[in-house]
């Protein structure tokens, strides 16, 4: 059997998985004015279980990237989604900061893994002129997940509250396990059903140094390191990293502290800025298709990016000046997450721009890493500096997006094959 387009059919698994993770993650938000007072919980111990949450998130990009490189995409997507479906449903049994504070940790570590596998899963499948539009749709799957989460989870709470929503939630993980298993059977090369003109179109696409990567050998982290290029990726990801984040994590806060909202409310307010990252995440992939068509790779995805930040800068201070209603400040979120989605589907795919198959997970899972360690510290800061109004946390956003522009353009030369 032969299936035409199964590049396509693979990323629309993976960009399922991302609709799930997101979901599973988002689900704490948006019922924690309810669970907070099941479990006697302040608002520092939200801080606090949502950075447990970051600090694995950020040691798993590292470690899933390794083991994506050793493991392949195939198993990798196995282990990561199993264990944190597996650690959505312990969060039935959370009795406390602590308890709650463990099933995070492990949700973080194995949710982690969705992002190196994404980005090698895209090197392995598509040739260099259709990676940023995977990526793309990858990426729209934390938007859809994001849209669908809200509402979603404010109808199963309020029809079997939070412990059973997080036992529903986290079943449909281990579900997705079942088609994976089934489409991907092997690498483009060796794939049963995969048809001669797709894999001669995926191999042909790559960079002719990269003709057979699948044979080259993997870097070391310290070889990685050792050329800048990799730093202007990792310090890109640590500059941009907090802006996404800071709306997943606190946006249904904000609406509760601000708006007086309760859960059903967050539900019917929170997803709509996800829409605006959904269509940010397939825009950004497919205008710099469209550039690659015309330009090179470098001109291609720098372009895209700083479009991003731009918008990104232009959006947070119109939230900051304009957002005095509910309606106005999802709005403007809206366009925020547009601009993010736009700039970092090809900020992600930097790495498989720059390294080889056997070494790209890591790199991702580098940069995912230390992005991370951004988002530690904004989480850290948020409850210091907006005891009065979150205004300083938008002002920090729009200063870090212009920064990882600057990343990318000052460290990154040429966004081309490296030799190390």
């Amino acid at each position: 059997m032969k299936v035409k387009g199964l590049r396509w059919w693979i990323i629309g698994l993976v960009c399922l998985a991302t609709i799930i993770n997101y979901i599973d993650r988002s689900a704490l938000g948006i019922m924690w004015p309810e669970m907070s007072k099941d479990l006697g919980l302040t608002e520092s111990d939200y801080a606090w279980v949502i950075n447990i949450f970051t600090i694995t998130y950020a040691a798993g990009k590292f470690i899933s990237g390794k083991v994506y490189d050793k493991v392949g995409t195939k198993i990798g997507f196995v282990l990561s989604i199993f264990f944190w479906s597996l650690a959505s449903v312990l969060h039935f049994f959370a009795r406390g900061a602590a308890s709650l504070g463990v099933f995070r940790g492990l949700l973080g570590v194995a949710e982690a893994g969705n992002w190196p596998g994404a980005v090698k899963n895209n090197a392995e499948w598509f040739p260099i002129q259709e990676r940023a539009m995977a990526q793309g749709i990858f990426n729209a799957g934390a938007g859809i997940g994001s849209i669908v989460a809200a509402p979603t989870v404010a109808e199963l709470f309020g029809a079997y509250g939070w412990k059973l929503t997080f036992v529903i939630i986290g079943v449909l993980g281990f579900l997705w396990i079942i088609p994976w298993l089934i489409m991907n059977k092997k690498k483009p090369k060796l794939h049963p059903w995969i048809t001669d003109e797709e894999k001669t179109h995926i191999v042909s696409g790559r960079h002719e140094s990269r003709q057979n990567e699948d044979d080259l050998k993997g870097l070391s982290v310290l070889e990685i390191l050792s050329k800048k290029e990799s730093w202007g990726l990792i310090a890109a990801r640590f500059f941009i990293e907090p802006i996404w984040w800071l709306f997943v994590f606190w946006m249904p806060i904000y609406l509760f502290k601000e708006f007086n909202f309760n859960v059903k409310e967050i539900g019917y307010y929170a997803w709509f800025p996800y829409v605006g990252a959904m269509i940010g995440s397939i825009s950004g992939g497919w205008y710099a298709q469209k550039l690659i068509k015309k330009s090179t790779v470098d001109f291609s995805r720098k372009r895209t990016i700083a479009i991003g930040a731009l918008i990104i800068v232009l959006a947070i201070l119109g939230a900051i000046f304009f957002a005095d209603t509910p309606i106005k400040f999802v709005s403007f979120v809206f366009i925020v997450l547009f601009g993010f989605q736009f700039s970092i589907s090809n900020i992600q795919t930097i790495p498989s721009d720059l390294l080889s198959g056997k070494s790209v997970g890591t790199l991702a899972g580098l940069g995912g890493s230390i992005g991370a360690v951004s988002v530690i510290i904004m989480n850290w800061l948020i409850p210091i500096i907006t005891t009065e109004s979150y205004t300083p946390a938008f002002i920090i956003l729009a200063v870090l997006a212009p920064l990882a522009v600057l990343s990318v353009y000052g460290l990154i030369k040429e966004i081309k094959p490296i030799d190390i």
